[in-house]
């Protein structure tokens, strides 16, 4: 793999950049840079904004409107955006529901709901985790019955996130009890606004509502918002997790955070010195660095294998990339020394920065460490991602 950019990739680097510069806006830009909590209001500016240049869905495929970017390409934009302190682009519909709507949907939903998510249209979440199915997915008991032309649905889901902003959710429902577990699962696409849906919240340990609990009591769903085959739902599920997974890795934001964490070294003193004389600290961000490069390269190589789904390597990405991040909110918290102590959630605003003690960077520090606790659990847990490794890749 040639790791120097052609001169149209330079090129293409230089418009991201110029772009992006331009037409962030600034309230935006400034929340993502000092961890400030966004508001749905902000992703949906930012995507209305790539929406409106066709850089929304420039990764897709021509053939479903996006602009075929190459993996290089789909890299450097993700990489410049997070740069300049773009959010990262919310995944249910873009990454994960599309790709599966592209490869086994009927062309009604594909001209349907690949329509509306390149223009932006709906908020799409994901209906897969419930209580006492999360890790064993397969074992998940939410039940759909065909009535003529309809699905009747009931059950319930966690752990659904952003669900309280969703317009549609892609969802795992059982069809068949008679089978074995993974073939008796079908995947249905639910408007979030139907009749018998109920949202309630999960407040996290760093009291943010991101996540949710979706009940669903008798939701008739239209049969024609089955995707593929009754009873083969199992399957583009897992494919579904092979993109989300490499999503997960998130190299751009990483490689922002890092920089953050370099900068702040420098201005915190400890024992008389930056923080960044420290050898040991200084020790701990080289290493972090080196495993940022290493999952970078690996995250191309995949990327670099279009036109097929990813597999077992996905899992790579997921634990690797989900370790750096929390690796990295680790030393930020150690760096923030007593100023990371104190917590209030209203330091996660714009309008509660300026009342925290110590330096307003370190004001949301907290909340940040403790929402990071999540990402080795979240897209299948690292347990079970070393496990899917072991099996597929090392055949043990």
């Amino acid at each position: 793999m040639d790791l120097n950019y052609t001169a149209d990739e330079l090129a293409f680097r230089d418009e991201v950049r110029k772009f992006t510069a331009a037409n962030l806006p600034k309230d935006i830009q400034r929340k993502v840079l000092e961890h400030r909590r966004l508001e749905k209001d902000d992703m949906v500016r930012w995507q209305d904004i790539l929406a409106r240049k066709g850089w929304l869905t420039g990764h897709w495929p021509k053939q479903f409107g996006g602009l075929g970017w190459s993996p290089v390409e789909i890299h450097v934009f993700d990489e410049e955006t997070a740069a300049l302190g773009a959010p990262r682009l919310v995944p249910f519909g873009l990454n994960m529901v599309a790709p599966v709507i592209m490869a086994f949907g009927s062309k009604w939903q594909q001209d349907h709901y690949l329509t509306r998510i390149r223009e932006n249209k709906d908020w799409w979440c994901q209906g897969y985790s419930e209580p006492g199915s999360g890790s064993d997915l397969a074992s998940l008991k939410t039940r759909a019955v065909r009535d003529g032309d309809h699905y009747v649905v009931n059950g319930q889901k966690t752990w659904t996130t952003l669900g309280q902003h969703a317009d549609m959710i892609f969802c795992l429902v059982r069809t068949n009890t008679e089978v074995r577990k993974q073939e008796g699962i079908s995947f249905l696409l639910m408007d979030m606004h139907a009749p018998g849906i109920t949202v309630r919240p999960i407040f996290t340990l760093d009291e943010e509502h991101e996540v949710n609990e979706v009940f669903f009591d008798n939701v008739r769903v239209p049969a024609q918002n089955l995707v593929g085959e009754e009873g083969k739902g199992w399957t583009y599920a897992k494919y579904l997790l092979g993109h989300e997974r490499t999503g997960i890795a998130g190299v751009g934001a990483s490689k922002r955070e890092l920089a953050t964490l370099k900068e702040i070294a420098k201005k915190q003193q400890r024992n008389g010195k930056p923080l960044s004389e420290d050898p040991l600290f200084a020790s701990r961000i080289a290493d972090v660095e080196l495993e940022l490069m290493a999952l970078e390269m690996t995250v191309m190589r995949v990327l670099a294998n279009r036109g097929k789904a990813p597999g077992p390597e996905a899992s790579i990405l997921k634990i690797k990339g989900t370790e750096i991040q929390q690796a990295i909110t680790e030393l930020l918290m150690d760096a923030m020394g007593d100023y990371a102590l104190p917590f209030d959630p209203e330091w996660n605003t714009l309008e509660g920065a300026d009342h925290a003690p110590g330096p307003e960077y370190a004001a949301p520090m907290a909340a940040r460490y403790f929402n990071y606790r999540k990402v080795t659990i979240y897209g299948g847990s690292n347990e079970i991602q070393r496990n899917i490794i072991a099996q597929m890749v090392l055949g043990l």
